[in-house]
């Protein structure tokens, strides 16, 4: 079984930053690409940004030049550095990694819990 746990969500005032943490556990092969998403009320989950194993990194518009996404592969934990946060940014952020395991040629798709992150004065 796969575990990812994320952490690193909160309140800040606009202009404020944050930095969320998605740690990855278990039994598995390797991990591909890992991405972060989010979902504020009333609306449909939304890409924010991913990551592929090798590095290469894709970003939703509304968060091009604000937000970095990273990771680290030896420690299976994929990270979202926030600066200058809008309301509009307020939303449960949810990780998500696709895993390989040994013997299976697919990826399989896994999400964290979520982390609240709230902007507001």
């Amino acid at each position: 079984q796969v575990q990812l746990v994320e952490s690193g969500g909160g309140s800040v005032q606009p202009g404020g930053s944050l930095r969320l943490t998605c740690a990855a556990s278990g039994t598995f092969f390797s991990i591909n690409a890992m991405g972060w998403y989010r979902q504020a009320p009333g609306m449909q989950r939304e890409l924010v940004a991913t990551i592929t194993d090798g590095g290469i990194t894709k970003y939703t518009d509304s968060v091009k030049g604000r937000f970095t996404i990273s990771r680290d592969n030896a420690k299976n934990t994929v990270y979202l550095q926030m600066t200058s946060l809008k309301p509009e940014d307020t939303a449960v952020y949810y990780c998500k990694a696709q895993v390989v395991f040994e013997g299976y040629r697919s990826q399989f798709q896994y999400w964290g819990q979520g982390t609240l992150v709230t902007v507001s004065e």
